[in-house]
């Protein structure tokens, strides 16, 4: 039904920056929310940050406030999340996840979205 594509993740030295990716195929007209999520060996998986799809709502998680930016360009299909002023802390697998609902959900909760990429590594150095 929906395939979630992330490009973008790599190695940064804290204070630098980064841009991921997300690309959706298939039934993209039915997309609600897509979201980041990061999963650090040893801890949880973790939202970062979310947006309504087709519209203008945005979640973060406290610890990346100010320093991401989640943003859609719909005509392509595909949230991008831009990261500034990483830290080592930010190191993880960064996932990308979308739902098909549009209600109203916990948009940094994982257990809200169906489909999920691969993910892509980010890892700051100090």
């Amino acid at each position: 039904q929906l395939q979630l594509v992330e490009s973008g993740g790599g190695s940064v030295q804290a204070g630098g920056s980064l841009r991921l990716s997300c690309a959706a195929f298939g039934y993209t007209y039915s997309l609600g929310y897509m979201g980041w999520f990061r999963q650090a060996p040893g801890k949880e998986r973790e939202g970062v940050a979310s947006i309504k799809i087709g519209g203008i709502h945005t979640y973060y998680a406290d610890s990346v406030k100010g320093r991401f930016t989640i943003s859609q360009d719909n005509a392509k299909d595909t949230v991008y999340l831009q990261m500034n002023s990483l830290k080592p802390e930010d190191t993880a697998m960064y996932y990308c996840a979308a739902v098909f609902s549009g209600a109203p959900i916990q948009a940094l909760a994982a257990y809200e979205y169906g489909f999920w990429g691969q993910g892509t590594q980010v890892t700051v150095s100090s």
